[in-house]
């Protein structure tokens, strides 16, 4: 009998990243405001789909934003903005680790971007975790009356709890809310995005909302810029 030949495994080839236009690129970055090279990867590592290397890129933001979480931030900026027909004023203090970040015209913009969207969006906490116990309480005690007067059982009535105080903290805490110039991305994410761009943690410290007539909103982020609070 002859001998039967080997037959040579076939090798399965390296995936190959997808070739992208200038222009694809020009629209990543339009849409996210991230760096030339972080979108040319985006793109590539998502076979040119636009929508999909918009979400790698918000991920990526919100890893590195986890990675530098915990970083002190003791620089920063206090950014104004007063709405047309100067009814509504907003001061707001946003952190940052150097004050060379704190100068460059891509944080500049975020502090612009941030007090203006707390004018239209009116938050009364910056964070969730700012939201005292008493409120709190407060808010799942009117949920749940709410719930047990429409005739819910009280499994279902839990859940309507927790749903909506969810949409309360979505509503209330200004890290929670959606950005009003682009309402596919939370306040959270918009800064994560910063926070990769740039390199450095970023957080909101405080701010004051003021409307003619009207009692100001001040919030106060519970942990202070040099504890890394986000």
């Amino acid at each position: 009998m002859g001998t039967i030949p080997k037959v040579k495994p076939k090798e399965n080839p390296a995936p190959t990243r997808a070739a992208v236009s200038a222009q694809q690129v020009k629209q990543l970055r339009d849409l996210t405001g991230a760096g030339y090279m972080d979108c040319k990867a985006a793109l590539e590592e998502n076979g040119g789909d636009v929508e999909r290397a918009v979400a790698w890129l918000r991920t990526k933001g919100m890893a590195t934003a986890q990675k530098k979480a915990g970083r002190t931030t003791s620089e920063g900026v206090v950014g104004s903005y007063v709405h047309a027909g100067e009814k509504i004023g907003v001061l707001v203090e946003v952190n940052c680790e150097s004050d060379f970040v704190a100068r460059t015209s891509e944080f500049q913009q975020l502090v612009h971007d941030l007090a203006m969207h707390i004018c239209a969006a009116d938050p009364r906490f910056i964070r969730r975790e700012d939201v005292t116990p008493e409120i709190l309480a407060q808010e799942r005690d009117i949920y749940l009356a709410q719930a047990r007067e429409s005739g819910k059982a009280e499994k279902v009535s839990e859940k309507i709890v927790e749903g909506k105080l969810e949409k309360f903290y979505e509503e209330s805490c200004l890290y929670e809310q959606h950005f009003i110039k682009d309402d596919k991305l939370t306040v959270r994410e918009l800064i994560d995005g910063a926070i990769a761009k740039l390199g450095e943690n970023i957080t909101v410290r405080r701010f004051a909302r003021f409307k003619v007539g009207e009692s100001a909103t001040t919030a106060e982020a519970s942990a202070g810029p040099n504890e890394g609070n986000r």
